[in-house]
């Protein structure tokens, strides 16, 4: 990559898409995630509730963003978070980072982690560690 378009990636705006894949009606820490993210200086596009994988892919590839972060709370993580990263590979994303918080077992870390979720944060988590986890996955000091 040539210096000066290292320096325009550099300067460029972490883009973020939060999302809120499958039934689950709750989005209080969808809403505060994306507000801190947007807070720390980055562009977060929020979907809303109820978003299919095939709707949340689509939107990242139209909003062309570095990062997703997917908020599950129904127990469905096993299910849609694959399917994501499926389709982001149909869409040639896969540079694009997976970020992912709600109820996750301890014993479905390992295995979303195999499969490149880049971080998994459970209720609690402050919004100082996901947004440093942000910039050090993403490769962009702060």
């Amino acid at each position: 990559m040539s210096e000066g378009k290292m320096k325009a990636e550099e300067r460029r705006k972490i883009r973020v898409l939060v999302a809120k894949p499958g039934l689950d009606g709750h989005d209080r820490g969808a809403k505060v995630i994306a507000r801190a993210l947007r807070d720390a200086g980055m562009e977060v596009i929020y979907t809303g509730l109820r978003q299919t994988p095939e709707m949340i892919a689509e939107a990242a590839l139209q909003e062309d963003v570095d990062a997703i972060g997917l908020s599950i709370l129904s127990g469905a993580h096993m299910a849609l978070v694959p399917r994501v990263f499926e389709l982001l590979k149909a869409n040639g994303q896969e540079g694009v980072k997976v970020f992912l918080g709600g109820i996750i077992p301890d014993e479905d870390v390992p295995l979303l982690k195999k499969m490149g979720v880049a971080g998994i944060y459970g209720p609690g988590t402050s919004t100082e560690i996901i947004i440093r986890d942000f910039h050090a996955i993403l490769n962009r000091p702060r």
